[in-house]
């Protein structure tokens, strides 16, 4: 018998969950619903006691695992302006059961996945985990569009990027408009492209660009923290995804992934000109 189906099989163990969470940038930290705090692995498990999972939902079929995440806010670890910012959006997730009297002796996994939405509610906030079943319910094969399904400089579209992202001084921010020190950007470049904050409070977050000039650039939303003067950010440039950009401005028609010039239903409807 297996170390955990012999604790598993005690009259008496003392669990607790063990969550694990590792940012898009890089940062992870480690949380558990004991009392006291464990190293596991090289992890520190913070004590949270009030986090809870919901039901976990596993199975040997097609069924995505799901399961929501309850707990309270932190300062030390998970706290509301980091959530609103974006900063925990489609981390991974590790949900583990142990032993607490013996940490990693039990080291079984109930659940994997991606943190998808994220709800706060006070000083409290639900996470929903998506596994990784979760991609079966994509499309298997891509519809028709007039415009291009592919995102600028992926595997799809193949554009080259190197050229085509800026590091920039920000001279300024007032609402959704980013103003850049020394100005010079191509009007209209990076619109709907993105803007990475890279120094500052707002560092790692990446927001989308509406539009653009030469002194600057229009944010879709305004950034999650105040930006000082000199802050230094990323700026990609976008596409609109037509086909006339993707042939003028990038020179790239061979890999447009859609179909500007398939009749669309208005063709039933018309009627012979005169």
């Amino acid at each position: 018998m297996s170390a955990a189906r012999e604790i598993l099989a005690q009259e008496l163990a003392a669990l607790a969950f063990c969550w694990r969470l590792e940012r898009r940038d890089g940062v992870t930290i480690g949380l558990t619903s004991h009392d006291r705090d464990m190293a596991i692995g090289g992890v520190t498990y913070r004590a949270a006691p009030g986090m809870l999972p919901s039901a976990v939902r596993r199975g040997s079929g097609l069924t995505p695992e799901s399961m929501d995440v309850r707990g309270a806010l932190s300062s030390d670890a998970l706290h509301g302006p980091d959530l609103e910012a974006g900063r925990w959006d489609g981390a991974s997730l590790w949900l583990m059961l142990t032993e607490w009297t013996d940490p990693g002796a039990l080291w079984l996994e109930l659940a994997r996945g991606e943190i998808g939405a994220v709800e706060r509610e006070g000083d409290a906030f639900t996470a929903e985990l998506v596994g990784p079943g979760a991609v079966l319910d994509m499309p298997v094969a891509p519809e028709t569009s007039p415009d291009c399904r592919a995102m600028l400089g992926d595997a799809a579209c193949r554009a080259d990027m190197a050229a085509r992202r800026r590091v920039v001084r920000v001279a300024g921010v007032e609402g959704q408009a980013v103003s850049v020190a020394g100005g010079g950007l191509a009007a209209g470049a990076y619109a709907f492209g993105s803007l990475r904050w890279m120094t500052g409070a707002n560092s790692g977050i990446v927001q989308a660009v509406m539009a653009s000039d030469a002194g600057g650039v229009t944010l879709a939303d305004p950034p999650a923290f105040a930006v000082a003067a000199g802050t230094l950010a990323l700026l990609t440039e976008g596409c609109d995804k037509r086909i006339a950009t993707c042939s003028a401005r990038f020179g790239n028609a061979a890999n447009f992934r859609g179909e500007p010039y398939l009749p669309g239903n208005d063709l039933l409807t018309r009627y012979p000109g005169g």
